[in-house]
């Protein structure tokens, strides 16, 4: 394959996976029939605009229902929105939380609490939707919330840590949107961008039986060196703050289905791959860590093939870390990653790589003009030596974005309306052992 070859086939192959994800695929197959009274949408994260547009769609068309029997609201992304009518969408921070996710978590929990036990609350849960959905506990303000948030976030713990702070300090999270909504029956739908798709964690849990405690969401700012705002250790030290657990009656008429899963974006993959005549090798479904480090590892890998007769992929999915360590730079952990690819493959003859976020956005400031990751070769080594740049000073100051736009190797999608975490795809389809030559 020539370098535009290998480029045009990684991004087919990413596009499938975002696409097997869509909410228009994984959603309608799961909807329940509408009960005798209405049908509250409730829906929240990056996808949540493309659940409720596929919602209200499915019970308008199928069963006619009107304004007087379909409500809702979706809080999203700001620039994730789709055009609805009955159900209200609405944009809000992420992964900062912002006030407009305040008002909407408020204007959720209102929705819930009017539920009747003749209506459905059908809960459409994206990843996003713990940044999307803030309702702060008592003695918390949104500032405090937010800092919280990104001290964290540049800590560089994992999602299933961050979202147990999060559902500790929290109305809405951790069950509590479930115990609002008793005794209504609840269904949640949930599209899952988290390791192992567990529910408790998707979006921080809002509708499910949290196992997590105020111990434990201490234990994580301890062990990520994050020192808690006074009234942050206040909240975590107050039983009120414990969230519900399994066996608690705010269950008694909730069922949670995962409609879609990381590992059904990553089979799309695989196929499309397989069908343009690429062994692929799975080198991970569900990888945490530090970018940086893992793209050593598939760095080794991808230098240990020897001389090929055809080309192989390496794959990988899940959500991996970046600890910031510099100041002012731009990117996330998919361009961290295609970043430490360029390091450490240099001009190894043959390769090419996409790291990219399913949800279209990659770190960032929030904008929906944010890339959604990196797609390197090594002509991205040979541009940058061109320019002057090292991949490792960049690295230094987690300035992936900054790299890449000097390099021309953004991937650019605009929001895709899913989340179900990250895919990473190295192409090697002439390789040798010579030593690489950094950029």
């Amino acid at each position: 394959m020539s370098p535009d070859e290998r480029r045009s086939l990684l991004r087919r192959a990413f596009d499938a996976g975002v696409a097997a994800a869509h909410p228009a695929v994984c959603i309608p197959p799961h909807l329940p029939t509408p009960p005798k009274g209405r049908v509250i949408v409730l829906a929240a994260g990056k996808g949540a605009g493309a659940c409720a547009e596929v919602a209200e769609k499915f019970y308008r068309e199928k069963y006619g229902l009107g304004p007087d029997r379909l409500t809702g609201l979706a809080v999203t992304r700001h620039g994730h929105a789709r055009p609805t009518e009955f159900v209200k969408v609405v944009e809000a921070g992420h992964p900062v939380p912002d006030a407009a996710g305040l008002k909407g978590a408020a204007d959720t929990l209102k929705l819930a609490e009017e539920a009747g036990p003749d209506d459905l609350v059908l809960a459409l849960i994206t990843g996003g939707g713990s940044a999307n959905w803030v309702a702060p506990a008592d003695g918390l303000d949104l500032a405090v919330k937010q800092a919280t948030t990104k001290a964290l976030l540049r800590s560089g713990a994992p999602i299933d840590a961050i979202n147990t702070v999060r559902k500790h300090l929290s109305r809405i999270k951790g069950g509590r949107l479930a115990r609002a909504a008793h005794p209504a029956r609840v269904v949640s739908l949930a599209i899952s961008d988290v390791p192992r798709d567990d529910p408790s964690v998707i979006a921080s849990g809002p509708t499910v039986p949290d196992p997590s405690t105020l111990a434990d969401a201490r234990a994580a700012l301890e062990r990520y060196k994050v020192t808690p705002h006074p009234d942050v250790a206040k909240a975590l030290s107050e039983p009120a703050n414990e969230s519900p657990k399994p066996g608690d009656a705010a269950f008694a008429h909730a069922e949670y289905i995962v409609v879609s899963r990381p590992a059904d974006a990553l089979a799309a993959v695989i196929k499309t791959l397989e069908d343009a005549g690429v062994e692929v090798r799975v080198v991970g479904a569900d990888l945490e860590g530090e970018a940086r480090e893992v793209a050593a590892e598939h760095a080794a890998i991808a230098r240990g093939l020897g001389r090929l007769d055809h080309p192989v992929a390496l794959i990988s999915g899940g959500e991996l870390t970046v600890t910031i360590r510099g100041e002012g730079g731009r990117g996330g952990p998919n361009q961290e990653y295609a970043l430490a690819l360029v390091r450490d493959l240099g001009d190894l003859p043959g390769w090419a790589a996409l790291a990219g976020d399913t949800d279209g956005a990659d770190g960032g400031g929030g904008s929906p003009e944010d890339p959604a990751g990196a797609v390197v070769d090594s002509g991205t080594a040979e541009r940058a030596r061109a320019k002057g740049l090292e991949a490792a000073r960049f690295l230094e100051n987690n300035d992936s974005t900054g790299f890449f736009e000097a390099t021309g190797d953004v991937l650019l999608t605009g929001p895709t309306c899913t989340n179900v975490n990250d895919l990473r795809i190295v192409l090697v389809d002439s390789a040798d052992a010579s030593p690489h030559n950094p950029a």
